[in-house]
């Protein structure tokens, strides 16, 4: 498959990445297998002694590893939503960052419903969900909406590397015969006719109008899971477009984050410009604007209302006793500071807003914990003379390092990934030159 100028360029650049794994690369690839073997002793003791080896009880039934599901998803649904918005209006700027975006989505998605698992009892039993599903149950729409939101990723994903694939197998790399036979496979006689960009194109625009809804599905669903529950701080008829907001922005900062770790390690500066971080800086910000509104709006709403058991779980979160410094650390890191760190023109760079991406990610982990946990330590019925473990949660080491191998697989499913593809797509420039 020819290339034009720039796109050999690219190509080059990234060759060196793609043929050899370096004694940098095996070393983070052991440091991430060591914590996934770490966290797959915490599976066998969960499964050996069930879930007595972690903080979850009668009362606080859900914990960190519901708190994971629903960041690893709302990260997956970033990476859709915005390359595919910018995929259909055809933005200039999303070339680069936009295979970047898609691999977010993927890897996120597999991760993420790990976590419902480990909260499974019998994990024997899983089966019956697909075997005798309830469709009036909020469980089995996220079965059916991740099941079908994680076929169309891998769908969007491939249909944008086929171009990429007939180009690393006609490169004749130094690499194994497998993975050239690999990329033979993959690229499905892809050679560049006009007949078959057309179908790639068309395919790929229908993909992307389907990917949006998709997302916003997907994610709306999860929230009925809690709005759609009888307890306070989950009742809620904006939890839909809160999540949804809440997923899109925290997505966008680990996409921040992904573009700045490539861009240094693989020296990509000539492509993941300071431009594209100004612009997804500027996403940020009205997502922080927004996503600080519906919190307000939230928190406002529950305490001005005083209902005795919303009244409970309000004190608990503004309580600086209990979870009041978690709340302010969410609302600072996770609103206040990307946006004056974007709205700063000498903060407005590259560093800086990856650095506060980092934070705000964070704080958005920690605002789903505050969701979960809080809730289900405010029972409906008083509780006397019990264990205080069986009503205040706290989070075990065996659920510290399976949540620690899920970010590790995370991690390690990036390194692996920018093995075999590269990282900035190659046929995604076109017939266009370097300006």
């Amino acid at each position: 498959m020819e290339l034009n100028k720039y796109q050999q360029e690219i190509f080059e650049k990234q060759r060196p990445t793609i043929e050899t794994f370096t004694k940098k690369t095996w070393a983070w690839t052991i440091f991430f297998l060591l914590w996934i073997l770490l966290g797959g002793y915490a599976l066998y003791l969960q499964i050996a002694k069930g879930h007595s080896v972690t903080g979850m009880r009668d009362n606080v039934v859900w914990g960190l590893y519901i708190a994971n599901f629903i960041f690893f998803i709302g990260i997956s649904y970033a990476g859709a939503v915005i390359s595919g918005i910018l995929h259909i209006l055809n933005v200039e700027w999303r070339k680069p960052i936009i295979r970047i975006a898609e691999m977010i989505t993927v890897v996120a998605t597999i991760i993420g419903p790990v976590f419902i698992l480990l909260c499974v009892g019998r994990l024997d039993r899983l089966h019956h969900l697909f075997l005798y599903p309830r469709l009036q149950s909020p469980i089995t729409w996220d079965v059916l909406a991740i099941g079908t939101y994680f076929t169309g990723s891998v769908i969007f994903l491939y249909l944008a590397l086929i171009k990429d694939f007939a180009v690393y197998r006609d490169a004749k790399l130094n690499i194994p015969k497998w993975r050239q036979k690999l990329y033979r496979i993959l690229a499905i006689g892809y050679r560049g006719t006009p007949s078959q960009k057309k179908h790639i194109r068309v395919s790929t625009n229908l993909m992307a109008i389907m990917i949006i809804p998709l997302a916003i599905i997907v994610h709306s669903v999860l929230s009925w899971i809690f709005g759609m529950t009888l307890r306070p701080g989950w009742h809620s008829t904006i939890f839909g477009p809160y999540f949804v907001l809440a997923a899109i922005y925290s997505g966008t900062g680990v996409l921040i984050m992904a573009m700045w770790v490539y861009r240094k390690i693989y020296k990509l500066h000539s492509y993941l410009t300071d431009k594209h971080f100004i612009y997804l800086g500027y996403i940020m910000m009205v997502l922080g604007a927004a996503y600080g509104y519906f919190t307000f709006s939230e928190y406002l709403t529950d305490w001005f209302a005083s209902e005795k058991w919303d009244s409970e779980v309000i004190e608990k979160i503004f309580n600086p006793a209990k979870y009041g410094w978690w709340f302010l650390f969410t609302n600072v890191a996770g609103i206040l500071l990307p946006i004056l760190v974007v709205a700063i023109p000498k903060t407005r760079k590259p560093t800086p807003i990856a650095i506060v991406s980092f934070f705000m990610v964070i704080a958005l982990w920690v605002k789903r914990y505050l969701i979960i946990v809080p809730t289900l330590e405010s029972p409906l019925l008083p509780m006397q003379d019990i264990r205080p473990e069986y009503v205040k949660y706290s989070a075990t080491w065996v659920e510290w390092a399976l949540t620690f191998a899920g970010i590790a697989t995370f991690f390690l499913f990036f390194t692996i990934i920018s093995k075999f593809v590269t990282v900035i797509p190659i046929s995604e420039f076109g017939d266009e030159e370097k300006k």
